[in-house]
């Protein structure tokens, strides 16, 4: 079942479907919705519902949203189809027509948790904080173990700026001391907000009371590496993945450590694995280039060839507007009123700053179109001059149509920076300037400049060697899978840039 949404209460005909769905069988599952439409003429919305969970599951979302939207049609005030719709337009970042369909099930007597976790994520997609808030209060209080909820919660009060963000999570978690993920989520959010000791703490606290749990183990280790403390991060996550070695992400974290600790060697056969499996996965691929790099292997120099794969653009002023400045000036206007949070995301790179709460990609505002408009030449560009060589994982890929994948702003305050990182999710990224302060003339210093090849935690030898000098108008590209990240900005004029993924369609 896709998080938050709900399950009618679906007759015996329809049944069979959700069960299939259980057992993952996506195709008999769609098969038995299509039989139960054939008998009732169409005219079933717990049948068209049923479609629509099938489909979501399979990422089929406009076919989703369609079979959600007949159920509507046929039964408008069925209440799973209304809440289903409106979680899926929310996970759309479509916040609009998701309160729309989310308050139509709520004033027809709707009051689970679900409801609120999808409002609550819509409101705050509108820059309705304070209703985001109390949506997200409501989750808590019906569910206080309900470890997603009180992470979103927790995380929107840390970007307005209150101190206590983590007051509802953490009483929860003294109030249920067995429950892993609640623990978990609580140390993650503490270790993200730099809290270091309190991570290390409630994991431990959770470790003395379960047992050594691979994930709890694995977290630990976490905490310790960003303390520096990388042997006994070693030893924690050496026990995490020997306890679970086909589970990815606890591999991940072992292989980060490794690297940290200048292992190369020992980290390279659950890399040849990962990239085997999972040959598109960007931070495999960083991985394998940071491993290639400490090894001296000329490999890393065909990953992060600086000079093919980073490219920078002037962007052209798009119909309607006379220059770019004319366009980032409105940028400026329009960015200026979405960077209303006092803090950056915790889940997300930046520091000192702020991001917007929903993708540009769904903004009608007309300066934001039309730079949207203008990356489409800079990024066929880019496809043309790298070229499409077999073999190397930018360029083997480079076919087909693309399209953006994830648009945000961010703006980095005095003392902002991005932390190193590479996009996950992405294929090509990106950073466009809409705005830059003075300081970053000053090319010794280079505040605020992008830097390449620096992983996210300190490896010894292992430092950024590429930079590029942010200007407003300019547009970087480069692969989503090289380790990137900026240099802070000291003074009080702030950086405003937009960011997008590409990705083939192949």
């Amino acid at each position: 079942m896709p998080p938050n949404e709900l399950p009618p209460v679906v007759p015996s005909d329809v049944a069979a479907a959700y069960q299939l769905l259980q057992r993952g069988a996506f195709g008999e599952a769609e098969r038995a919705c299509h039989r139960a439409l054939a008998a009732s003429n169409g005219r079933d919305p717990h049948a068209w519902t049923a479609l629509g969970v099938v489909l979501r599951e399979q990422l089929r979302v406009t076919e989703a949203e369609a079979a959600y939207r007949r159920a509507i049609t046929v039964a408008p005030n069925y209440i799973p189809a209304l809440h289903n719709l409106g979680a899926l337009l929310s996970q759309l970042e479509r916040p609009e027509e998701a309160l729309d369909a989310l308050d139509r099930a709520g004033a027809l007597g709707l009051t689970a948790r679900e409801l609120h976790m999808n409002r609550g994520r819509s409101l705050a997609q509108l820059y309705r904080f304070e209703e985001a808030e109390r949506a997200y209060v409501q989750a808590v209080a019906l569910e206080p173990r309900d470890a997603a909820a009180q992470s979103n919660l927790a995380q929107l009060r840390f970007m307005r700026g209150d101190p206590e963000f983590t007051r509802e999570i953490a009483a929860a978690a003294s109030m249920y001391p067995g429950d892993i993920r609640l623990q978990l989520a609580l140390g993650d959010l503490l270790r993200r907000a730099g809290n270091l000791a309190g991570a290390e703490a409630v994991v431990r606290t959770l470790i003395s009371n379960s047992g050594p749990v691979p994930e709890a183990r694995s977290s630990l280790a976490t905490v310790l590496q960003e303390l520096g403390r990388l042997k006994e991060a070693e030893g924690e996550a050496l026990e995490a993945a020997l306890a679970r070695p086909h589970d990815v992400t606890l591999i991940e974290n072992l292989v980060a450590i490794e690297l940290a600790i200048g292992r190369p060697d020992e980290a390279a056969p659950f890399i040849r694995t990962q990239r085997l499996s999972q040959p598109n996965d960007q931070g495999w691929i960083a991985y394998e280039a940071t491993a290639a790099r400490m090894r001296g292997d000329e490999l890393y120099r065909r990953l992060y060839d600086y000079g093919r794969l980073v490219r920078v653009y002037e962007v052209e002023a798009p119909p309607g507007w006379s220059s770019m400045a004319e366009l980032n000036a409105a940028l400026v206007q329009a960015l200026g009123t979405r960077h209303r949070f006092a803090a950056h995301p915790l889940d997300q790179s930046l520091r000192n700053g702020s991001q917007t709460a929903r993708s540009l990609l769904t903004e009608r505002d007309r300066a934001i179109q039309a730079l949207l408009a203008a990356f489409a030449g800079p990024i066929e560009s880019y496809r043309a001059e790298v070229g499409d060589e077999p073999g190397h994982p930018l360029t083997a890929r480079n076919r087909g149509t693309t399209q953006l994948s994830g648009c945000w702003s961010v703006e980095l305050r005095q003392d902002g920076f991005h932390v190193n990182h590479i996009h996950p999710q992405g294929w090509i990224s990106s950073a466009y300037y809409v705005s830059v302060p003075p300081e970053v003339e000053d090319s010794r210093a280079k505040s605020g400049w992008l830097k390449f090849g620096e992983p996210r935690l300190p490896i010894p030898g292992v430092d950024a060697e590429h930079f590029v000098q942010p200007r407003a108008g300019r547009l970087v590209l480069f692969p989503s899978y090289m380790w990137h990240g900026t240099n802070a900005i000291r003074g009080a004029e702030p950086r405003l840039t937009v960011a997008f993924d590409v990705v083939p369609s192949v």
